[in-house]
């Protein structure tokens, strides 16, 4: 298709580049130049200015990418006449830099990763030949460019986990860049670029190597392949739903993140992906992996396996309005497909109004519907608000910033997979709940954070300031939030160590699915989730939540403290049951943490090593 952003023609070695610059084209070379960058600026602020949800590929998109060909390839073709008619290197960058924002903004779209490494690809191209370098008459505005850049880059780096030496060169150079351009910056830009810095620094230590370890992201080398999952019986009746859509938000003040995207949706965006191609396979995020070199012939070699299946399309949202949260929500549920599953992530603090914490009853949640009833002919007073909801702290200026449960009713005719983590969470168990007395609709799967924080060891009510949300690191990276919640920041586990401990983990998850898949009282909104892998990885990985809370001492028998599911998982699974503790125990054993949990009182306790563990699950 012509509008294919990967018929952009990747960056060549300099020799390579400069060598067609005495070739071809007529003496109205430049002019037809400056004309189709004054046309491809104009393009790129149309594509800038678009929503990044759809499934429908607007048509500026194509068009952008056609212009931006030409440009790169005229650049190409003749550099040397180019630059004595005026060009700049740090509008070569420009371009460059701008193909790859485009990269990343279809990125945004498709949840393609493909597209981000080719960002990646021109990104580095424009870092190592040093396109932003200013010569002294483009002092005056080419240090924010080349900040602009430099931060986008960074966001692309983290995302493909180029933690080795792309991350630590990009941040050093922004500290030494900003500190270089002290003087010719507007004290404005300079106190607002300083606190980029400081985000960033907040950023790193929270996304620490103990998080990367492996890959966030569902990987072959680590994860079971999707065909040797346990599956339900065959006489057990299917629909078949995948999840296709996420919808993606988070907000607290004073929360980690770096530009809008915070730490909690970071670890949650890569969660829902595969890695491309296994590239973690041969090495990881901090291995000594040659990333220096646009030009090195493995630079691509994390574009997508074609054999992969599809990443489910990503909206994220930070501090949206409802209206627009909404807005969203609607056109992402109108597209989905019949087959598809949506997931809806919301992690923000909880509002209770005035009359403090509401009871979880459902006669609150039916005197909220009755609010919306139109037979209902008394006098309704909008100021009066004491229900739950989600402060999403939107920007001034931008409407109501408050997500009630009763706003997500009308999408449960929809599949949804809820995940909320808040201490309001109960409220939309209350909420979805009780609508389906009302009128007939899907039955909403919902994994419900506890509505109270464990102050204890490493996780407190402002530990989504430090290192984000205890209940989230949980789905995402659950070994890790194992650690934390035990006391054990990670720092002093070696690799061996932390791959046993991953296999004993691994095992004890096997045998939650296993168990599962055989019980003949699973509800059939959990049935279609074990069927898709990355809905089926984050609903285990809430039973070992829910198990290590349940039997921790501190939140011993605490329902506030407590993780919630709906609808209810077989007992088979349940924290107090001897499969759960059983698979807790070898985890907290390996790490010489069993004194800080209440196991039940049993004669012997099954006993797994590491080689017996890699046997049963040969996929570990």
């Amino acid at each position: 298709m012509a509008s294919s952003p990967h018929q952009v023609v990747a960056p060549q070695p300099q020799s390579q580049a400069q060598a067609g610059g005495g070739g071809g084209g007529g003496g109205g070379t430049a002019e037809q130049f400056w004309s189709l960058l004054d046309k491809a600026d104009r393009r790129f602020a149309r594509v800038r200015d678009l929503p990044l949800f759809g499934r429908r590929e607007p048509d500026e998109y194509g068009k952008a990418f056609r212009i931006y060909t030409q440009l790169w390839r005229m650049q190409q073709e003749h550099r040397h006449r180019l630059l004595d008619a005026g060009l700049r290197r740090w509008q070569v960058g420009e371009i460059a830099a701008r193909i790859a924002h485009l990269y990343y903004s279809q990125y945004q779209r498709t949840s393609d990763t493909a597209l981000l490494s080719e960002a990646f690809v021109f990104y580095h191209a424009v870092l190592d030949r040093g396109y932003f370098l200013a010569d002294a008459a483009d002092h005056l505005f080419a240090p924010t460019k080349h900040l602009r850049f430099l931060a986008r880059f960074l966001l692309v780096a983290l995302l493909l986990a180029r933690r080795a030496d792309t991350v630590p060169r990009l941040t050093t150079h922004i500290r030494t860049l900003l500190d270089d351009s002290k003087k010719t910056l507007q004290e404005a830009d300079y106190k607002e670029w300083k606190h980029v810095v400081q985000e960033i620094a907040r950023f790193l230590r929270a996304d620490s190597p103990f998080i990367n370890m492996r890959p966030l992201r569902y990987s072959y080398a680590f994860d079971p392949p999707p065909d040797t999952l346990p599956t339900v019986p065959p006489t057990v009746k299917k629909r078949g739903l995948v999840l296709s859509d996420a919808m993606l938000c988070s907000y607290y003040q004073n929360e980690i993140k770096f530009t809008d995207l915070t730490i909690d949706v970071f670890r949650m965006l890569q969660c829902l992906e595969w890695e491309p191609c296994g590239s973690f396979a041969l090495t990881n995020g901090y291995s000594t992996r040659d990333e220096s070199g646009q030009n090195h012939p493995n630079l691509l070699k994390d574009l997508r396996d074609a054999a992969l299946p599809p990443n489910p399309l990503k909206t994220i949202l930070y501090r949206p309005s409802v209206t627009h949260f909404l807005t969203v929500l609607a056109t992402k549920c109108e597209e989905l497909p019949s087959n598809g599953m949506m997931l809806i992530y919301l992690s923000a603090a909880g509002e209770v109004g005035s009359s403090g914490f509401c009871p979880d009853t459902n006669e609150m949640v039916v005197s909220s519907l009755n609010k919306f009833d139109i037979s209902n002919t008394s006098t309704i007073n909008v100021n009066e608000d004491n229900g739950p909801r989600l402060w999403l702290g939107c920007r001034e200026g931008e409407g109501s910033n408050c997500i009630y449960p009763c706003d997500l009713i009308p999408f449960t005719r929809r599949p949804l997979f809820l995940v909320i983590d808040s201490n309001a969470s109960y409220s939309f168990k209350a909420a979805l709940q009780s609508i389906h007395g009302f009128e007939k609709g899907e039955t909403t799967a919902m994994l419900l954070s506890p509505s109270c924080r464990s102050s204890s060891a490493g996780f407190s009510g402002d530990s989504v300031r430090q290192i984000g949300s205890q209940f989230t690191m949980f789905l995402t990276a659950p070994l890790q939030a194992f650690c934390h919640l035990i006391g054990n920041n990670g720092v002093d586990i070696d690799r061996d160590t932390y791959n046993k401990a991953e296999e004993l983990l691994s095992l004890s998850l096997n045998e939650w699915a296993t168990t599962l898949v055989a019980s003949s009282s699973l509800h059939p909104v959990w049935v279609e989730v074990l069927g898709d892998p990355l809905l089926r990885r984050l609903l285990l990985r809430f039973i070992f939540c829910r198990a290590a809370h349940s039997i921790f001492k501190p939140t011993y028998h605490k329902v506030d403290f407590l993780p919630t599911c709906t609808p209810p998982l077989p007992e088979s699974v349940d924290a107090e049951s001897m499969l759960s503790q059983c698979c807790l125990l070898r985890v907290a054993s390996f790490f010489g943490a069993t004194n800080q949990f209440s196991f039940s009182e049993v004669t012997t306790w099954p006993e797994v090593d590491v080689e017996e563990a890699a046997v049963v699950n040969p996929s570990i």
